[in-house]
């Protein structure tokens, strides 16, 4: 399915205020907010309304490496190369708490996608996992050999995958703590991993210049980009899960489409380095930042989906087999059911007399159906006059045969006065139900035969030209037997 483009991506502002690089960036929930991180030592809060303010939040003593917002978007966590972890509020007051447990700088920061935990990896090759509501250390998952630079959570919160120096791409289970999954296929160090919106592929980026998704319910790579002329830093993908955009070493923003397998867009409007990328929650605004001091946010406008539909789609599947939605049963229409809030007095068992009779009246025209497609056709792939006659035969009697058996239905309940509008409406809704069953059934077996003839034909073609290649072989034979005279 080729994805629908409208418009190319436009520059919607350019952020100054940092004096050093920008190596993270994140948009609040409510889009109303986007942080970033500097080499600065200072995390930025600049408000999209552009005549409010920004916030500069001083507080750590190294680099600010990694920034994130909390799913409330009431709390935004920071990392640094001072080794802490911050929770900030993003506010005037920019009250701050310091997490301590790493003895080595703090690389990347995650919330869970309910707001109770945090990740952080670290250079001391080890992953934390922290509880927001008591602000407290919980546990480490340590089997990396080298510099951890990426931890993310699963969107249902069941797996962490990392990335580091040791060149791995690492998948975790949160409950038994342990590493149940390791991808290597990498030239160079692992610098950036995440989920995709519904938790079934990861991706990875390389040192090496490299793109990998990997599916991990089979644990195979089903693609890989090398559209980069230097190492790709970080990327994001689209809440929709049909773009992905990227930032990397070589100045530029690519933007890929997923769904074609294919990149569309490059932009050019850093001077250096691109060392974060990341889309807002819907999907419709992008930013950037670099080691030229800029934060660039551009507007989407080449996805033309609905975003909030989509997100509200995703949401419902970030649990273990979640029952199915209502509005995921096809074909979709009308709920026929009406609250009364009178009392009705039904006699069932003329009812359900009524329906077991309907029932058996259903299956003698399925049984019926599946005897006229059981009648042998042609085996061309061409149909013959009387076949296509007999064909519309069917059709014709099909079609007559189950007009007849709707409106017997509908003489019976009309029968018995005392039958409840509600009752007699859901059974209009389930005559209808069958009715498009068995015209879906009709097509599917349509298409089998037509595949059966198909295969028939090729197997035949297949067989002759085996018959001629053998009869050519054997005179070669003969000839090569015989020899030159002597």
């Amino acid at each position: 399915m080729s994805s629908v483009l409208s418009e190319d991506p436009t520059l919607e502002r350019c952020f100054k205020g940092h004096r050093d690089a920008v190596p993270c960036a994140d948009f609040s929930p409510s889009k109303k907010q986007l942080a970033t991180g500097s080499s600065d030592k200072t995390v930025m809060v600049w408000n999209l309304n552009p005549k409010a303010r920004a916030f500069r939040f001083e507080g750590h003593k190294d680099v600010v490496t990694a920034v994130h917002f909390s799913p409330s978007g009431d709390l935004l966590a920071s990392a640094s190369r001072d080794k802490t972890v911050r929770l900030w509020t993003p506010n005037i007051k920019g009250d701050s708490t310091v997490f301590t447990a790493h003895t080595a700088t703090v690389r990347s920061v995650n919330f869970s996608s309910d707001g109770q935990r945090l990740i952080t990896a670290s250079d001391d090759k080890s992953l934390k996992i922290w509880s927001v509501h008591r602000q407290k250390f919980i546990y480490s998952l340590n089997q990396h050999t080298n510099w951890v630079r990426c931890a993310r959570f699963s969107p249902d919160g069941r797996l962490v995958a990392s990335c580091g120096d040791d060149r791995t791409v690492r998948l975790w289970d949160t409950s038994s703590r342990q590493c149940i999954n390791t991808f290597t296929d990498y030239g160079g160090p692992a610098t950036f991993v995440d989920f995709n919106a519904s938790g079934t592929c990861i991706a990875s980026s390389g040192a090496d210049n490299t793109l990998k998704i990997w599916d991990i319910r089979t644990n195979k790579l089903i693609q890989h980009y090398q559209v980069h002329s230097a190492s790709v830093n970080c990327f994001s993908f689209h809440p929709s899960g049909n773009y992905l955009i990227s930032g990397s070493s070589d100045s530029t923003v690519k933007i890929l489409d997923l769904l074609e397998g294919r990149l569309i867009y490059t932009l050019h409007g850093h001077k250096g380095p691109v060392l974060a990328v990341v889309f807002s929650r819907e999907g419709d605004l992008f930013a950037s930042g670099g080691a030229d001091l800029q934060v660039l946010m551009w507007k989407t406008n080449f996805d033309a989906l609905n975003y909030r539909e989509l997100l509200s789609r995703h949401s419902r599947r970030v649990t273990p087999d979640p029952p199915p939605h209502l509005n995921d049963i096809y074909p979709r229409s009308p709920h026929l059911h009406h609250t009364q809030n009178e009392t009705v007095e039904v006699r069932a068992e003329i009812h359900l007399l009524q329906l077991t009779q309907f029932i058996k009246q259903l299956n003698s025209v399925l049984r019926l159906k599946h005897c006229w497609t059981a009648v042998d056709r042609p085996s061309t792939g061409i149909a013959s006059a009387s076949t296509c006659t007999y064909r519309q035969e069917e059709e014709r009697e099909e079609d007559e045969e189950k007009e007849r058996l709707g409106h017997g239905v509908m003489d019976l309940l009309d029968e018995h006065c005392g039958l409840p509008p509600a009752f007699r409406s859901t059974l209009e809704h389930i005559v209808q139900q069958l009715d498009i069953l068995t015209q879906t059934v009709a097509v599917l077996e349509e298409r089998l035969t037509l595949t059966e003839d198909k295969l028939k034909e090729c197997l035949d073609n297949q067989a002759l030209i085996l018959q001629q290649a053998l009869q050519t072989d054997e005179p070669s034979e003969q000839r090569g037997a015989e020899g030159p005279a002597v």
